[in-house]
């Protein structure tokens, strides 16, 4: 079953456009990866799906419903989360109270406190203890269990490996891998495209905007990829 489509999706920052007609289809319980260089549009994508990006109806639709008209909070409460780049965790705030905005939602479902702290129990050790004390890779730990305490039915990630030590990252994607087993769809950003390829089913290539390349990451031409990254 589709759970989310773009069909032809623009989005702007003042006069300035970044997305031209994207047309994306994801499916429910798959991950799928978007690639491209920096300033290709990938954030945008995830910013305009997730409502932080004011985008007409119809370009947005989630599990059959028009949403892009939607604001943040309500999309939130419809069951898409986002991981965002950098993480953005409130200082002023413990671990666990950062996590705990994560329920304001008020969506039922697998993902607690106690559930959230068995995928990460570094995360459990600190729980008191402010956020901006935390490692990188606890952070974006932080980050991805405050997404989950909304229990998302589609999680938005956006460049977890960001500035990690690569056991770091490894450690991050083996809990994704865990997140989609229990049923949770992924679209995923990543400029890393060997990761973002070992862990999605499916990648959109971006280019400047545009969608320049989609194909299943088991039939990939390497340098078909090369191509449409660079706009070569």
């Amino acid at each position: 079953m589709t759970l989310l489509q773009t069909q032809n999706l623009s989005a702007f920052y003042g006069d300035f456009q970044a997305l031209f007609g994207i047309n994306v289809t994801v499916e429910e319980g798959e991950t799928v990866a978007i690639i491209g260089a920096n300033g290709a549009g990938k954030t945008t994508f995830l910013r305009a799906v997730a409502g932080a990006l004011e985008t007409p109806p119809e370009a947005v639709i989630f599990d059959g419903r028009p949403i892009g008209h939607k604001t943040a909070h309500e999309i939130v409460r419809l069951g898409i989360a986002m991981v965002p780049e950098g993480r953005r965790l409130f200082p002023s705030l413990s671990v666990e109270e950062n996590l705990l905005l994560g329920t304001h939602s008020e969506r039922s479902g697998p993902w607690n406190l106690k559930r959230v702290y068995e995928l990460f129990p570094r995360l459990h050790e600190l729980r008191r203890l402010p956020a901006p004390s935390l490692s990188g890779g606890q952070q974006q730990m932080a980050a991805v269990g405050r997404a989950l305490m909304s229990n998302p039915r589609l999680l938005l990630c956006d460049e977890l490996s960001l500035g990690l030590a690569p056991v770091v990252i490894r450690n991050i994607y083996e809990c994704l891998a865990a997140i989609v087993a229990e049923g949770t769809t992924v679209v995923l950003v990543e400029q890393d495209i060997n990761r973002a390829l070992d862990a999605s089913a499916r990648f959109y290539c971006f280019q400047e905007g545009h969608l320049a390349l989609t194909a299943p990451t088991r039939d990939f031409d390497r340098a078909a990829i090369t191509a449409a990254y660079f706009g070569m």
